[in-house]
């Protein structure tokens, strides 16, 4: 599979039609970069599949037909991974596997799936709404057009960067799970609001937008978080009041500490 083709040439298969599955199709089919004739699609489920047909979707007949597309995504839940992998192991045809599988390593994958040309990917939920970040390690067959095709995918729904494998444990504890730590963050940022005597619907909007609009300047600015942070942090104000006590806090100790446990948990997950 190419990267740089027109759309109506593109062709992607999805194992999995879960939420992050589902997302996936959305978010490609809206941004024009694959057709829904392009698409080829596997999920038990039946009320997934009315929903595949929706999109103008034609679900495949099974797992092992996806295949077909020349490249997959595997978008399926740890704890039925192995019994996916087992049914397509049998296919002789080569083809290109994007796995989202947390916690299972290129090397077993490869084990499995002995002509496959597999790129380990690691997403999160801001995928949902085009906003995710998606961290790709490529597998020892996997060639240079892979990578490339499989960065095309996941920048067309967000951003995306290459690791080496090695780290995807620490981008697991990092954006993997951040999102969750960032909700955390704005349910208190706008508790706080609360207290100070703001209503609970607009304490959230002003919490929420804040958050990615700071988000939105590092981003697009490329801010080193520490200028945004000495730009609205004046001589004696409010700011750096309000700086002090988180500091007082530990936030800082806090949050390095939230992502190595996280990261620690993905390594303890991975060995099992």
């Amino acid at each position: 599979m190419e990267a740089g083709m027109a759309p109506a040439m593109r062709r992607l298969g999805i194992i999995g039609a879960g939420n992050l599955g589902m997302a996936l199709v959305r978010r490609l089919l809206g941004a024009g970069w694959v057709s829904p004739e392009g698409l080829l699609i596997f999920d038990p489920d039946p009320a997934r599949r009315r929903e595949l047909e929706e999109l103008g979707v034609r679900p495949a007949a099974d797992n092992a037909a996806v295949l077909a597309a020349g490249a997959v995504v595997l978008a399926v839940k740890p704890q039925v991974a192995e019994a996916v992998l087992a049914e397509i192991a049998p296919a002789r045809a080569e083809y290109l596997l994007i796995s989202l599988v947390a916690g299972l390593p290129l090397s077993r994958l490869e084990d499995i799936l002995p002509l496959a040309r597999i790129v380990r990917a690691m997403p999160n939920t801001p995928l949902l709404v085009g906003e995710g970040i998606t961290a790709l390690a490529p597998g020892s067959r996997a060639t240079t057009a892979d990578l490339a095709f499989s960065l095309e995918v996941f920048q067309a729904v967000g951003r995306a960067v290459v690791v080496e494998e090695r780290l995807m444990d620490a981008v697991t504890g990092l954006s993997g799970s951040g999102p969750a730590y960032v909700a955390v963050f704005i349910e208190a940022l706008a508790d706080g609001g609360v207290r100070m005597g703001l209503s609970r619907e607009l304490a959230l909007e002003l919490a929420a937008q804040t958050v990615r609009g700071a988000a939105t300047l590092v981003l697009s600015q490329g801010l080193h978080p520490a200028v945004l942070k000495d730009q609205v942090a004046s001589p004696g104000g409010t700011t750096i009041a309000g700086l002090h006590a988180l500091e007082q806090g530990g936030l800082r100790g806090v949050v390095m500490d939230a992502v190595q446990a996280a990261t620690w948990r993905a390594r303890e997950l991975a060995r099992r």
